[in-house]
């Protein structure tokens, strides 16, 4: 049976108030307008033509993390083309706004790798094994699962970024997408501690983290298209 949410007035205006914090949280993103310093094509690294790997350094974190949002911008996608049956007004304002979000951040990275240099992780494919589109209950816990990932993939990527601006512009990053797990789990689990539970917030009050090999086993069923990354094992 499918779901839908009631929500009172005082509920629609909490939620239109963080609809709108997420929407300029991702405008605010889009317009910092940073590029990649000092990189070059010697930066990356191929095993053969068909398998793209993500390069060294900076680089590296760079292109994984725009390999990330171009996965979850077209989980999105799929998702705002074809609403599951009986979703509220305010479940498909607010998966639209994380698509958007979603969709700035996937561009805004392969804006910033292509003005240094013109090995850029090509647009890739993905699969959805065991997701049903149309079911709210599939939906709603694959994107849990992907924005849980996402932060803590972020979170774990941090210390291996060397240019402070870099660093900054993930912060920005792993924040809104901190504020998209939260309003997932608080559309599963409305009126609970689920937004900030302990699965993903540890006993000192922060958000997990996990290393690149970890994030890419977890969400390597999604990718169709293969990738390696050399200075990180994976591939």
């Amino acid at each position: 049976m499918k779901k839908t949410i009631q929500v009172s007035n005082q509920g629609a205006t909490l939620d239109t108030n963080r609809r709108n914090f997420l929407k300029l949280s991702g405008v605010g993103l889009a317009m910092a307008g940073l590029t990649l310093i000092g990189c070059n094509d010697s930066d990356f690294e191929f095993i053969d033509s068909n398998v793209f790997d993500l390069g060294k350094g900076d680089v590296g974190i760079l292109n994984y993390a725009y390999a990330l949002e171009q996965l979850e911008a077209d989980f999105y996608t799929k998702v705002v083309n074809n609403f599951y049956s009986g979703i509220s007004s305010v479940e498909k304002t607010l998966l639209t706004d994380l698509y958007h979000h979603e969709v700035i951040h996937r561009d805004f990275f392969k804006a910033a790798i292509s003005g240094a240099t013109s090995n850029v992780l090509p647009t890739m494919e993905f699969q959805y094994p065991g997701v049903n589109f149309n079911s709210r209950d599939s939906v709603l816990a694959t994107a849990k699962a992907l924005e849980d990932t996402g932060v803590a993939a972020y979170n774990g990527a941090g210390k291996y970024i060397t240019n402070a601006d870099y660093l900054v512009v993930a912060g920005k990053i792993v924040s809104v997408e901190a504020r998209h797990a939260a309003a997932i789990r608080d559309l599963i689990s409305p009126g609970t501690a689920a937004f900030s539970g302990d699965d993903v917030i540890n006993s000192n009050g922060l958000d997990l983290a996990k290393e690149p090999k970890e994030v890419v086993t977890a969400a390597g069923g999604f990718f169709k298209t293969p990738f390696t990354w050399k200075e990180q094992g994976i591939g």
